[in-house]
């Protein structure tokens, strides 16, 4: 049976991980719009 440490630590290292991969795939995505932005009005 798990302990009460792991109903709480499991989800929330999965959550944080989760935010954390939201972050950085929306910075990318804001990075990556820019770039084609400016190739456009070369």
């Amino acid at each position: 049976m798990p302990t009460i440490a792991h109903i709480i630590y499991i989800p929330a290292i999965l959550l944080f991980g989760i935010a954390i991969g939201f972050r950085l795939g929306a910075k990318a995505a804001r990075n990556e719009l820019e770039r084609r932005e400016r190739e456009r009005r070369k």
